[in-house]
């Protein structure tokens, strides 16, 4: 993982953890870049996977995190979690939700997790009514742990929509955590791949 300057002046665990969350922040965010407001929002799976969608669920999940769990004011009205709202509400953008208003929903999710994370202690107590029992009862440690997983996980799926999308792959623009190949070589690739998955398949039939 790249090096984060951390600019938040957290020490010690603190600043370990914050660095692994702004990192899996970074990159949801950063593939967006370059697209158009068509191609964010188009659904590349059946289940209807999309890059600002990716966006506002794990915006609005953060953000509910660092605030609810801890008894904490929430910044923002997030109505596609409000009791009888359509499922999956969170996970794609309406067409009177604008890039930027989602865009702008994250970077206040950012400040208003880490301000949680400024005022309170790792132990701090929190609990997260909509995890079962016992689990419910948890501290800031454990839910930075699990946004830090949660982030990650979608800026994983991320990857995958944004390179069916226009073809853009890597960890961000000056970094892409990939071997250098062309076009080309990623062609020969991937027919290796598929070339030993199907001798595989040949080898194991009866």
């Amino acid at each position: 993982m790249p090096a984060e300057p951390n600019t938040r002046g957290f020490t010690g665990e603190k600043a370990v953890l914050h660095r692994y969350l702004q990192v899996g922040r970074d990159v949801l965010m950063w593939k967006l870049d370059g697209l158009s407001d068509v191609d964010i929002r188009r659904p590349l799976t059946p289940t209807g996977t999309n890059l600002l969608g990716l966006v506002k669920h794990v915006a609005s999940i953060e953000i509910e995190y660092f605030t609810t769990v801890f008894g904490r004011p929430c910044p923002a009205a997030l109505p596609w979690f409000a009791p009888g709202a359509e499922p999956n509400a969170d996970m794609w953008a309406a067409p009177n939700e604008s890039r930027q208003s989602i865009v702008d929903l994250y970077r206040l999710s950012w400040a208003t997790s880490d301000a949680t994370i400024a005022e309170c202690s790792l132990d701090h107590p929190g609990e997260v009514p909509w995890w079962s029992e016992p689990a419910r009862l948890t501290d800031l440690r454990t839910v930075i742990v699990h946004m830090i997983a949660e982030t990650h996980r979608h800026a994983g799926h991320a990857d995958i929509i944004r390179e069916l999308n226009d073809g853009a792959i890597g960890w961000n623009s000056t970094s892409p955590n990939l071997p250098d190949l062309d076009a080309t070589g990623w062609a020969s690739h991937r027919e290796r791949i598929d070339h030993a998955a199907r001798a595989t398949a040949v080898s194991t039939e009866p």
